[in-house]
């Protein structure tokens, strides 16, 4: 299957208070930590070769828009599991999990900055 993204390079107001966060959800989605710094959480998909990653950094006077990003996930079950692990670590204005349809399982979520994500379960007709 051919990559559908490259990276995602997220804003948030406080890296250090972002930081435990994304050092908790990114693993559990696949991500390893790579190349991180004082300035920058970088974490690479586990894969060969150049792979998806997603990276955080600060931006004192960030706000938080409508957007939102949308992970994977590879059963209902593991949609489960992160939805509880987001309540573990912080994550506000949970939403689920739960059928937004017959065959759309997700949880909503934001991160301690505000930003929007989503892990979803799709399964077909």
């Amino acid at each position: 299957m051919k990559r559908r993204y490259d990276h995602i390079d997220l804003r948030v107001r406080s890296l250090a208070e972002a930081r435990p966060f994304y050092e908790a959800l990114l693993p559990v989605l696949g991500f390893r930590r790579e190349d991180s710094s004082e300035k920058w959480l970088e974490f690479e998909f586990e894969g060969e070769g150049v792979t998806d990653y997603f990276a955080v950094t600060e931006s004192a006077t960030h706000q938080p828009g409508e957007s939102r990003i949308a992970f994977w996930a590879e059963s209902a079950a593991e949609v489960d599991r992160v939805g509880d692990l987001l309540r573990r670590i912080g994550a506000r204005n949970i939403e689920g999990p739960g059928y937004e349809a017959e065959h759309y399982y997700a949880v909503f979520f934001e991160d301690p900055c505000g930003n929007r994500f989503e892990l979803c379960h799709r399964s077909r007709n």
